[in-house]
């Protein structure tokens, strides 16, 4: 089954949020899909959710259920962007055994963030910054887990060590901005 594939594109802030400077959260409205399956490997699950993740599936989760006749089952759980709800959709009915999927819609609440490349001993990765609330110093910095393992196996070192190098140059920078 082919699929329309929603435009990929960078957005700047302002086109995804309506972002106050008095305020360091935004609500949004995103799709939660829900499916359970009984009957699929753990590589066919894990092949599903890749495809979500890279089809605009912004988190794919699963947990162990117990379904009805005591059957052991995987409940999928799909969070995306409202303009990817059909795209998803088509996944979870292409790639896996279900017949019926639930959906809702829900409000969450988002930090203002902001990406910035940082350089470390182990070379250049992404972080992100994000304000907490109002007061000086409450900022989250977190390191993008791809690229800091991209440099962990390329130096041979541990995945823990480039995040805290990472992470201590992400707070240098947030220092000077």
């Amino acid at each position: 089954m082919d699929w329309e594939e929603p435009e990929k594109k960078r957005l700047n802030l302002e086109e995804i949020h309506c972002f106050s400077s008095e305020s360091p959260q935004t609500t949004e409205t995103i799709a939660v899909l829900e499916t359970q399956v009984d009957d699929m490997t753990a590589q066919a699950i894990a092949y599903t959710m890749e495809q979500l993740l890279q089809n605009g599936a912004l988190d794919v989760y699963t947990q162990a259920i117990g379904m009805k006749k005591s059957r052991t089952g995987i409940l999928i759980t799909v969070i995306c962007p409202c303009n990817y709800q059909g795209v998803c959709e088509q996944i979870l009915f292409r790639e896996t055994s279900t017949l019926g999927i639930r959906c809702r819609l829900q409000e969450r609440k988002i930090l203002h963030r902001e990406i910035y490349e940082v350089l470390t001993e182990y070379g250049t990765a992404r972080v992100k910054i994000a304000r907490r609330d109002e007061q000086v110093g409450s900022y989250t910095v977190q390191p993008e887990y791809d690229d800091c393992a991209k440099l962990a196996r390329s130096h041979n070192v541990p995945l823990i060590r480039v995040q805290e190098a990472v992470k201590l140059a992400g707070q240098e920078l947030l220092n000077k901005l």
